[in-house]
């Protein structure tokens, strides 16, 4: 079954490339992985070069290329070993290229760069930020370390204020959070409902360096790499009786913070297209009030409304929106005006702004793929997956529904280690203590069981999601999921359970942080 979408963006891509890490020193005998991740239209082929000559792995017992090229795994490795490794990605309209370098050198010959590579870099990033009723706590998902915890009565730095606030008897509340965004790995803010205010935590000193004061009950938080600004939804009210939208400009430079409130009036929730290696700059957003059948469509340049799109014809009232690149789709979940109807999706062509129609019978909260060539849709009321590809040419087929019976409160992506441009989901249950793992391209399931019970839905009223599952970024292997009172880390090359952390109350605002 297929949705044939016709598309007025599609085009052939050139491949653009990101290569981790760019430097790495090792000493002899141990391994070492050298990754490249490529994206294009249609997807790349991968090779590589040592020092301008090509890697034949057949030649070497060391060498072996894994996940159709995207990861060069060398063995036992030796001083000679030592080269600037290119990765050239090449598609039918073009090539791009990178170099990571590899140094062998043994414990003794150490150079400074090399000792600051491995110690100081690893200690201030490729951690989770994790915050919970105990304050926030920096993991190591390797080693499952604790790397720092921020206790709730530290101070921030310019003001002196606990990062957590006392109440009128004196006693030592819990820290209470909502939603947090990294800010170009320089940066991390976070909502605190219950302060009127996000706080912003400086990355690479570790420490919460200062406040800035919003609208009631912030909520919701969304970065705008595009524009360097934070989005910022308040309630106003328990009740959302009077929401506000503020943006916060220059994000990255945190010296000096502007704090705008936009005009836009009874805005329930907004959408603003994530960022990737191919689309670097995005224009438009979407604002929607979970009682009108309409998105309003805004400049992200000017802050400024500049068209309304109706949904009255397709009886839907907006609840949540993906978009895909590849066809220039905006799949937006409904709740229909007719109480008796499904959850049902429509499409939205990126470029005419134009309702193309249903999405087929598929029902559900959409999420695409950071490569935009999956749409996986949840129906949480049956516990329904429905997996579908967008084509090169813009047609969106359905692949396979998968019956799951689990009530899904959040849905990541694993890119996988064995096959090329695929994808792992890993999704987790609002009620249930389960995990549920499916290999995209063959919808293999499996179950990761009793990973303790998920934070009360009423004790997390800031979202649906109360229990949140996080990657740890574009060549991560980790992932991180919050139970009431712990944490999980999932080994996600593996399909296992890594290690849990104990002690961690309502932690289920989790930011990761590092070059993977």
């Amino acid at each position: 079954m297929s949705t044939r979408c016709t598309s007025y963006s599609i085009d052939i891509v050139p491949p653009v490339i990101r290569v981790y890490p760019e430097t790495q020193a090792q000493e002899p005998g141990v391994s070492a992985s050298l990754k490249c991740h490529a994206e294009g239209i249609p997807s790349p082929k991968i090779t590589w070069l040592k020092n301008g000559i090509d890697i034949i792995p057949k030649l070497s017992k060391q060498l072996t290329l894994l996940a159709n090229a995207s990861e060069l795994h060398i063995s036992n490795v030796r001083y000679e070993d030592t080269g600037a490794y290119t990765c050239i990605a090449k598609n039918e309209v073009g090539v791009d290229e990178d170099i990571s370098s590899l140094f062998i050198e043994d414990s003794a010959r150490k150079t400074l760069a090399n000792i600051l590579w491995r110690e100081e870099g690893l200690s201030v990033g490729n951690i989770f930020y994790v915050f919970s009723d105990e304050g926030i706590t920096l993991i190591q998902p390797n080693e499952c370390e604790i790397r720092r915890q921020i206790k709730p009565a530290d101070k921030i730095f310019t003001t002196y204020e606990p990062i957590c606030p006392s109440d009128d008897s004196g006693s030592a509340p819990p820290c209470h959070w909502a939603s947090a965004v990294n800010v170009r790995d320089k940066y991390i803010y976070v909502a605190q409902p219950r302060q009127n205010r996000v706080l912003i935590i400086d990355i690479q000193t570790q420490k919460v360096k200062q406040s800035v004061n919003v609208d009631p009950l912030p909520a919701k938080l969304l970065y705008d790499k595009s524009h360097d600004q934070v989005w910022v939804l308040s309630w106003g009210d328990r009740r959302k009786l009077h929401p506000t939208l503020q943006v916060i400009s220059e994000a990255s430079t945190v010296e000096i913070q502007h704090v705008v409130r936009t005009p836009f009036e009874g805005v329930d929730d907004f959408f603003i297209p994530p960022t990737n290696l191919i689309i670097n700059h995005i224009r438009f957003g979407f604002l929607f009030n979970k009682s009108e059948s309409a998105v309003h469509k805004i400049d992200l340049d000017t802050v400024t409304q500049i068209k309304t799109i109706s949904f009255k014809n397709y009886s839907c009232t907006p609840l949540n929106m993906a978009y895909t690149h590849m066809g220039g789709y905006f799949i937006v979940q409904c709740r229909s005006n007719r109480s008796t109807s499904a959850l049902h999706q429509i499409i939205i062509d990126s470029v005419t702004d134009t309702v193309i129609g249903s999405n087929s019978d598929v029902s559900g909260t959409p999420y695409v793929s950071p490569d935009g060539r999956y749409l996986v849709s949840v129906d949480e009321g049956s516990g329904r997956i429905s997996v579908q590809t967008i084509t090169i040419r813009g047609e969106i087929e359905l692949v396979y529904t998968l019956e799951t019976h689990l009530h899904v409160s959040d849905l990541t992506f694993q890119a996988s280690f064995t096959e090329g441009n695929q994808y792992y989901i890993y999704a987790t249950s609002h009620l249930q203590t389960d995990v549920l793992h499916v290999e995209l391209s063959t919808g293999k399931m499996d179950t990761m069981k009793n990973l303790k019970e998920a934070i009360a839905l009423k004790d997390w009223p800031w979202s649906r999601r109360n229990r949140i599952i996080k990657n740890s970024g574009l060549f991560g292997q980790y992932l991180i999921t919050p139970a009431n009172n712990s944490l999980f880390i999932i080994n996600g090359r593996q399909n296992t359970l890594h290690c849990e952390a104990s002690g961690f109350k309502r932690g289920n605002t989790i930011v990761w942080v590092g070059d993977v």
